[in-house]
């Protein structure tokens, strides 16, 4: 099985970096993304599932994060797995870590993030997203 790990680096002078980034922590659905992720690996079907939207939005959203150099991937098989990558530069990590702070403590974002454990530990994962890897922390559950 070959694993192949995606980073997304820019050649982007450092005005077009902090634009691109504050941009991409200015939309919902992008937030709901990351407070999804957390400390976790997740595949693509799981945030179709407990955000309840098509998967090219997700994709679309998921790829923004990445150019912004917020999130990375790992493709394994048929899967892609999305998660939170630290910035290099201390003060964007600083504002990036305090944002998913902030997020974890709001209560629609708790609410999608108790559908993601209750999915990933039900005894059977839904038709749509069988066969998928559930995120790391939740594979012991």
């Amino acid at each position: 099985m070959k694993i192949i790990i995606h980073d997304k680096i820019r050649g982007m002078n450092q005005a077009e970096n902090k634009e691109l980034f504050f941009k991409a922590l200015a939309d919902k659905t992008r937030l709901r993304l990351l407070n999804l992720m957390g400390t976790d690996e997740v595949c693509v079907c799981f945030f179709v599932e407990i955000l309840k939207t098509n998967q090219p939005k997700i994709s679309r959203h998921l790829a923004y994060l990445r150019r912004a150099g917020i999130v990375s991937t790992r493709r394994d098989g048929p899967w892609t797995h999305y998660r939170i990558a630290q910035p290099a530069d201390a003060d964007a990590a600083r504002v990036l870590n305090d944002t998913l702070t902030w997020l974890a403590n709001d209560r629609d974002m708790q609410r999608d993030r108790a559908r993601l454990v209750k999915v990933c530990c039900a005894p059977q994962l839904p038709v749509a997203i069988q066969g998928a890897p559930r995120p790391t922390s939740m594979t012991s559950a």
